[in-house]
């Protein structure tokens, strides 16, 4: 059994139409997936995926009527019957006050419908057509020619072109709806063409992924780049970057795998699914370990700040302790329940930074670690006096909010605070509140 090398995929005849093609159709679904993202309008791309497999049918007797076999034939009817859905559609929605989302479900299932009722009866009297029509359903990217490397190509230029040329219009379109409303003749003219281009992307890349799982590439690439910025345009450029690696790597996995695995061709893997796969795959790692809104990114901010408020809780139980304002550890888990792991990391953390020190197996504050602490507790008596007296509320409901606000309390809060309150010496149970000068306050 022949093995293929990486860069074999770029220049091998049986190779190189489907690796492109694949790839460059990742990223045309992945810069549309992008507007139709922002928009919060997914299944639109479902809609119109499903709406065009109808189309397909019907070219087939077209097709075999006039003695032709074309998929760019197949593809052409397509995109009628996309165009037809995204029109009821907006019928529906427009005309008929239908919501949206119902508008586009009920079209999905109805053309679907058509498609499959049309297909059940090519199926007897044309089988080979009806499964040549089935990778379409599912997407057949390994018989795909050099002919769609061109296609591709050139509907991708003409989508970065349209995205760089009005980029600042589309921008206020996405997102300035207000702006956008006053301005109606422009609007319409920037949804028709939007819809146009996603219509044509998702008919296009159907030859890949098929009409089944072609939504998923819609939005699987821009799912996975939105984790990773804030800027719509560094969102198109990961996108498109997420879109091609998919397309590549669903290729080149469905074609490895079996050799990874039995070293002979005993199995096959689609490489629509595969490519789809990949993009979930991606999709995933990036909802996990993106920097700022990752899942386990999140975690471990969370598990840093629980800790930071126990270490400092800690802390404050040791300059409540006395005027020695030293504490053993067990009287430390007798004011501070808390376990005893958990306790000795956040005494070797405070003791790092130079907040306690340890003296025959009792634990001291440093100056530092005393008026850190003196700066905790002034935060929480201030809130505490903050509640009671500008928002009326209990002295005996007051104590967890402040155990809470206190991590929080920001220094131009607590100035704000101390203004407003007029520089208290005394919370509303009658305890003292340090004074500014014997705190460590952070700048």
């Amino acid at each position: 059994m022949m093995e293929f090398s990486f860069w074999q995929f770029f220049y091998d005849p049986v190779l190189r139409a489907p690796t492109l093609g694949t790839v460059l159709m990742g990223i045309v679904s992945a810069l549309m997936g992008v507007i139709v993202f922002v928009r919060r309008n997914s299944l639109i791309g479902e809609t119109i995926a499903h709406s065009a497999y109808p189309g397909l049918i019907g070219s087939v007797l077209f097709i075999t009527v006039f003695g032709a076999n074309s998929s760019l034939g197949f593809l052409l009817g397509a995109s009628v019957s996309a165009f037809l859905g995204l029109y009821v559609v907006e019928k529906l929605r427009k005309r008929y006050r239908i919501h949206p989302d119902a508008a586009l479900c009920l079209v999905l299932a109805l053309f679907l419908g058509v498609g499959v009722v049309f297909a059940s009866r090519l199926q007897f009297v044309h089988p080979v057509l009806y499964k040549q029509t089935q990778t379409f359903l599912y997407g057949q990217a390994a018989t795909m020619s050099d002919l769609y490397i061109l296609v591709y190509g050139a509907f991708l230029a003409l989508v970065v072109l349209f995205i760089v040329v009005k980029f600042s219009e589309l921008e206020t379109h996405l997102f300035d709806h207000t702006f956008a409303e006053t301005v109606k003749g422009r609007r319409k003219g920037m949804d028709t063409v939007l819809f146009v281009l996603l219509v044509f992307s998702l008919v296009l890349g159907i030859r890949s992924v098929g009409v089944v799982l072609m939504s998923g590439m819609l939005i699987a690439p821009a799912a996975a780049a939105r984790q990773w910025t804030h800027r719509f345009s560094t969102l198109f450029v990961l996108s498109a970057l997420f879109g091609a690696l998919s397309g590549f790597y669903g290729n080149y996995l469905s074609v490895r795998i079996p050799e990874w695995v039995g070293g002979e061709r005993s199995f096959s893997l689609p490489t629509g699914p595969m490519i789809l796969l990949v993009a979930a795959g991606i999709t995933l790692l990036s909802l996990l370990f993106a920097p700022d809104r990752g899942a386990i990114s999140r975690l471990i901010r969370i598990s840093r700040f629980r800790f930071r408020c126990t270490a400092e809780n800690v802390l404050k139980t040791i300059w409540k302790g006395g005027e020695c304002q030293c504490l053993t550890k067990k009287e430390m888990k007798l004011r501070h329940p808390i376990s005893t792991i958990i306790l000795n990391l956040v005494l070797i953390t405070l003791g790092q930074q130079g907040w306690i020190k340890k003296v025959n197996g009792t634990y001291h504050l440093t100056d530092d670690g005393k008026r850190r602490g003196a700066h905790l507790v002034r935060l929480h008596r201030l809130w505490e006096l903050y509640l009671t007296t500008c928002l009326k509320a209990g002295e005996k409901r007051v104590h967890c909010s402040a155990e809470e606000m206190e991590h929080i309390i920001t220094p131009d809060l607590e100035r704000k605070l101390s203004l407003l309150l007029r520089d208290p010496k005394k919370d509303p149970h009658k305890q003292p509140i340090p004074n500014i000068e014997d705190t460590l306050c952070i700048q």
